[in-house]
């Protein structure tokens, strides 16, 4: 078992500490603690006083608006029609010829009355001079035939001549009579079939394409005709509409109204005129449940053409003293539909809404009052209670305008 090395024993001439210098450093760490303690409750109170301060209130959204008007809003039916002609007519020849002449030209407007073309008249000429000079000798027959008869009946009161031969003169001349008649008749037929060898526009309307070229032979019995000519002014637009709109339909008829339609184009932008109801159908087709309603269109302008698809609306109804703010305005959520209502501290207000009847880009609605500002667009950025600035005019113009 080792012995312990036994600790060197300090010198007596060894030097004493100075004396206080551990009272010093004490003192030095105390000073440095209360610092470092000092500097984390500073750093602490600021941090609570930054969360403490109001955050700076958002910029102010920059709207468009509209205003909320007071109107009358119609109430439509719409259906997709056709656009008919009044009269169609194929132009047929009466007669058999050659075509020697074309008067119009393809597509144009013609009268009723007005030549379109000609067949070669003298074949027509010739067998109207026939007829005629059938007609003058017999005609000479007739008065030849009428003094013999004379001269007879003055012979049978003298007893110059049995009653048998003055019987026979009265039915010669009744004969001639006959024949006379007979060949005017023909003479007649002549200058009717003359007369058809000048082929004129039955309507007026518009001319199609030509069917048949000059110089060709044209037959009475063809039914291809010359040409088609329809009718376009007036015009007249079929649709159908559901059966359940009909005794609304018969209410505004048997009060005497003219319910007017109107004829969109296909993407139902353009307006391309306006009608009234003609007629009613006498049946619902059973299929669809639908009755076909017939409309009647000056169409002074042509906008309307034969056989053209349409957007008909009809007015069965007119809403009075309605609050109309335009469609785009009105948002929707998954509960209601609402507006921006912009109030007078410049904040909106999400005010929901009922709508009504829509006409176009406008819609008739409750909760909305006539003559209130409602916010037009950034829809995305506003919120209840959210500040606002208007858009002036010009602005935003030019926001349309890019």
């Amino acid at each position: 078992m080792s012995e312990e090395t036994p600790k060197p024993a300090k010198p007596d001439n060894a030097p004493a500490p100075p004396p206080g210098s551990a009272p010093k450093k004490r003192r030095w760490w105390l000073i440095i603690t209360i610092a470092v303690v000092v500097l984390l409750i500073g750093v602490v109170l600021l941090h609570i006083a930054g969360r403490s301060k109001p955050a700076p209130p958002p910029p102010a959204v920059q709207i468009s608006t509209v205003t909320a008007q007071e109107g009358d809003i119609g109430i439509y039916v719409e259906a997709l029609g056709a656009v008919t002609p009044v009269a169609t007519v194929t132009v047929p020849s009466q007669v058999s010829g050659q075509l020697t002449k074309v008067n119009f030209v393809e597509g144009q407007m013609v009268r009723g009355g007005d030549l379109l073309s000609e067949i070669d008249e003298r074949p027509f000429e010739a067998q109207l001079a026939s007829a005629e000079g059938q007609l003058e000798r017999d005609q000479a027959l007739l008065a030849e035939a009428q003094m013999d008869l004379t001269r007879y009946q003055a012979a049978y009161e003298q007893k110059a001549i049995p009653k048998q031969q003055l019987d026979d003169q009265l039915a010669l001349v009744n004969q001639d009579v006959g024949t006379v008649k007979f060949d005017q008749g023909q003479v007649d037929n002549a200058k009717v079939q003359l007369g058809f060898c000048r082929i004129t526009s039955p309507i007026s309307g518009r001319v199609g394409l030509r069917l048949i070229d000059p110089g060709n032979i044209i037959l009475s019995s063809s039914t291809s005709g010359i040409v088609v000519i329809t009718q376009l002014q007036p015009i007249t637009v079929i649709f159908s509409v559901a059966e359940d709109y009909l005794p609304a339909i018969q209410h505004q008829l048997g009060l005497g109204n003219h319910m007017s339609v109107q004829a969109f184009d296909r993407a139902e932008q353009t307006n391309l005129a306006t009608g009234v109801v003609l007629a009613l159908d006498n049946l619902i087709d059973s299929g669809t449940g639908t009755i076909r309603i017939k409309a009647v269109f000056p169409n002074e302008d042509n906008a309307l053409f034969p056989n053209q698809f349409v957007n008909a609306k009809l007015l069965i109804d007119t809403l009075h003293n309605q609050t109309l703010i335009p469609s785009a305005v009105i948002q929707r959520n998954g509960q209601a539909a609402f507006v921006f209502v912009v109030k007078q501290d410049s904040t909106v207000e999400m005010r929901p809404i009922t709508f009504g009847t829509t006409d176009g880009n406008t819609t008739a609605v409750t909760g909305a009052k006539p003559g209130e500002v409602l916010a037009a667009d950034n829809f995305n950025r506003l919120q209840d209670k959210v500040k606002v600035t208007v858009r002036k005019p010009d602005e935003t113009k030019k926001k349309s305008g890019e």
